[in-house]
């Protein structure tokens, strides 16, 4: 069966949120709710729910949508009058409240108009499924699942399938690979237990770490600094997260799971009401989206904004302090939880409790240790689910240190006894079962991880900041490995290296190249301190050397006889854009965010990316006539540094060409890619070089008058002047004339001399500093 129609009922935050990803990924999708009690009345638009939900999506940053024309699958409705609409559709998902008669009396009414083998899955995060099929037909049963989705949908990757004693096996493997193919999510089985996996661990988590910062006299922002990126977890740490997700939404979790937990489960042990956090949700301090939480904003007097933070003990807000605790400068997981200052202290009465807790829950909550793993990762954003932090910290020496201060140490840790939760055997990942012997990790079809490949192989060849892999039936696989993947000689070094080592493509074992990393971001751009340090000691030629290094590197590799495919990831700016403006292909994942930035240090594009953003215009065919637009719509792009926010936007924007691919699962990228770069090896044709004519000074003129009159509006500061001048001089060919053809040399040219140009002003030197220093554009 194939899911080709989908339906949500419900438009609430997560019901609409995954209508959006659905129709995200071309499917049509029905967005139903009630009609309000008011419109009954009054009458009014019946969908009207439906409809407000899609508007607000349309208007909400993050965007819940990957590009605006998503919206149009969305067909909103309500369930008194479009319910006999959901005939035809392949998939329904129930978010509706979470009470479990309304959804009985709910599934009763679809199963009067939906067809013969349709799924319904409930989105539920707390309600067991043997007690939503309560009354339910067997029919139903056989058709039903539950596909818990993690907020935002379109983000966050997890999806928790959880399979019931009648539900049919071709709903759950149809269900399972719509969402991983087609939705780009990671699904992870779980069974029928409370919380599933990453609620019930990710809860325990939370409370164990309020109630030990609390305790251990922590502020807040000291407990977050210990609880966030010291152990791989998301950088807000933990009382930043509850204000992200919010501070109402707490009690209601733990309410839920005390209702089915067993007796002696241990999160009974620790979890507690707390007065001060009920006072804030009743005044209305329920994180981000209310007036504040653990943090807030507050306005001087003065019309600037201060962050405050909450005295655990008294509950009053104070003036935030940035803490100073040596723990949070350790280095590993084990030195951390060793480090004697309170920090360390906290990180280890956190970690003893959550890690135990854990290892106590296999099998019971899923069948072994890699769901587990995968569900924190994936749901929570930890750097490492908790069996890898175990291994991370030895499960012996976990073990021992449990023994001596009399806690119970759980089955499972004394199972992996002299071992570890994870090995390496052979070059493949194995892992510890419940029965104490090793299995495969085994991946998915279609699934290629390049780590995968680096444990079982050796670099074709590496240096400091790339390598190349052999990813097999002669792909080699260019893999970036500085810090942030920022661009340097030694990756342009590698990039020359693997055109020679494949040569014409056809002679040797090599026929194509795939650009690739599995790092949160593709490449951030050019090395930014290099470039800084170069430029306060005057070293003048070595900059434009690397700029022509830079610019020739990147033609050789457009002008190749073998195909290049570039799979990006998270973000591609600067010259990490420009790598992939000069592939032979694209196959992007769907969440990369792809831009040319540099005007925020006060640079332009010099690898080569004014000329192939302004060439993808001039060939585009859906641009207006004349030789004036193509220079204008690249100018916008550049000059505002604008940064396509999905693979969708970035094709809008041109930085993909039409042709190029977009995959949704990160994990089938390199697969995607790979297969693309052997297709296009089959008849291979070097590109044609394009003429271009540019209309020069005229164009010139324009462009600095448009951006004179953003500075005289206050929108453009002096520097932007400077900057934006510089890359209309470029895109315009400077002095040329309408009458002459451009080449791709001149271009390169006119961006090296206007890059030089800039980097020798003071403004530009001013916001390179100010960017290695602070992460954030100077506006200068």
């Amino acid at each position: 069966m194939q899911i080709k129609k989908a339906a949500v009922i419900g438009a609430g935050v997560m019901g609409s949120g995954i209508a959006a990803h659905i129709a995200n990924a071309g499917i049509p999708v029905y967005l139903l709710d009630i009609v309000p009690n008011a419109v009954k009345e009054q009458g009014g638009d019946r969908s009207v729910i439906a409809k407000t939900a899609i508007e607000k999506m349309l208007k909400t940053d993050p965007a819940p949508f990957m590009h605006k024309k998503a919206a149009s699958l969305v067909t909103p409705g309500n369930i008194e009058d479009d319910l006999e609409k959901l005939g035809d559709v392949d998939w329904i998902v129930e978010a509706v409240l979470e009470n479990p008669k309304i959804k009985h009396d709910l599934y009763q009414r679809l199963e009067k108009v939906r067809k013969d083998g349709s799924i319904v899955s409930s989105n539920t995060s707390t309600i067991p499924l043997n007690v939503l099929l309560e009354g339910q037909t067997d029919r139903f049963a056989q058709d039903f699942c539950i596909t818990h989705f993690f907020n935002p949908p379109r983000y966050m990757r997890l999806l928790e399938v959880v399979k019931g004693e009648r539900t049919k096996q071709e709903v759950i493997d149809t269900v399972s690979q719509f969402c991983d193919v087609t939705l780009g999510k990671g699904v992870v089985r779980c069974k029928d237990t409370p919380g599933f996996i990453a609620n019930r661990i990710g809860t325990y988590f939370m409370q164990a770490a309020t109630n030990e910062a609390a305790d251990g006299g922590l502020t807040v922002e000291e407990a977050d600094a210990i609880a966030g990126k010291p152990m791989g977890l998301p950088k807000t740490g933990v009382f930043g997260l509850i204000d992200l997700v919010g501070l109402d939404l707490g009690p209601l979790i733990s309410k839920s799971l005390l209702s089915t937990l067993p007796a002696d489960d241990d999160y009974r042990r620790i979890v507690r009401q707390d007065p001060i956090v009920e006072k804030l949700i009743a005044e209305g301090y329920t994180g981000r989206k209310g007036k504040g939480g653990f943090y807030r904003m507050q306005k001087l007097p003065d019309g600037k904004r201060a962050k405050e933070a909450l005295d655990l003990k008294t509950g009053q807000y104070r003036p935030s302090e940035k803490p100073s605790l040596d723990s949070a400068r350790a280095r590993g997981l084990k030195a951390l939880v060793s480090h004697p200052d309170k920090g360390g202290q906290y990180a280890w009465r956190v970690l003893s409790q959550a890690l135990t807790y854990a290892a106590d829950l296999v099998p019971a909550i899923a069948d072994t240790v890699v769901e587990v793993d995968e569900a924190m990762r994936l749901g929570y954003a930890w750097k490492f689910g908790p069996f890898e932090m175990i291994d991370q910290l030895g499960a012996d020496w976990f073990a021992e240190r449990l023994a001596a201060e009399g806690k119970r140490v759980p089955e499972l840790l004394k199972l992996a006894a002299g071992r570890s939760f994870y090995r390496v055997e052979n070059g493949k990942l194995q892992f510890l079962g419940t029965d104490g012997e090793y299995r495969d990790v085994e991946r998915a079809e279609g699934v290629l991880l390049l780590s995968d490949i680096k444990r079982a192989s050796k670099p074709v060849q590496k240096n400091g900041s790339a390598s190349l892999w052999d990813i097999g039936d002669g792909v080699l696989c260019l893999e970036f490995t500085s810090k942030m993947n920022a661009l340097d000689a030694d990756i342009m070094a590698m990039i020359r290296k693997a055109m020679e080592i494949i040569g014409d493509g056809k002679s040797g074992p090599y026929k194509a190249l795939v650009v690739h990393n599995e790092a949160s971001n593709f490449s951030v751009g050019a090395n930014l301190g290099l470039a800084l340090f170069a430029l306060n000691i005057g070293l003048w030629p070595q900059v434009e050397q690397s700029i022509t290094e830079g610019q020739m590197t990147y033609k050789a590799l457009k002008y190749a006889p073998f195909p290049t495919v570039a799979a990006p990831s998270g973000m591609a700016l600067g010259g990490g854009c420009e790598i992939l403006l000069h592939s032979s292909a694209v196959q992007a994942h769907a969440e990369s965010y792809i831009g040319l930035v540099e005007v925020g240090v006060g640079l332009l594009p010099g690898w080569g990316g004014c000329k192939e953003l302004l060439i993808r215009h001039t060939v585009n065919k859906k641009r207006p006539g004349g030789p004036m637009p193509p220079v204008a719509q690249a100018f916008e792009t550049i000059s505002t540094a604008k940064v396509a926010k999905s693979a969708f936007e970035a094709k809008e924007l041109l930085f993909l060409k039409p042709t190029d691919g977009i995959t949704f699962n990160k994990d089938r990228l390199l697969a995607d890619a790979k297969a693309r770069a052997l297709e296009l090896a089959k008849d291979y044709k070097v590109p044609e070089p394009v003429e271009i004519r540019l209309p020069g000074p005229t164009a010139k003129v324009a462009l600095e008058m448009a951006v004179e009159g953003f500075a005289l509006q206050g929108k453009a500061t002096p520097h932007d002047l400077v900057v934006s001048k510089a890359v209309a001089s470029v895109l315009s060919g400077d002095e040329t004339d309408i009458t002459r053809v451009v080449t791709e040399d001149e271009l390169y040219a006119l961006e090296r001399k206007h890059f030089m140009a800039l980097v020798k002003t003071p403004g530009t030197i001013d916001r390179i500093e100010h960017m290695l220093e602070t992460g954030k554009p100077l506006r200068n």
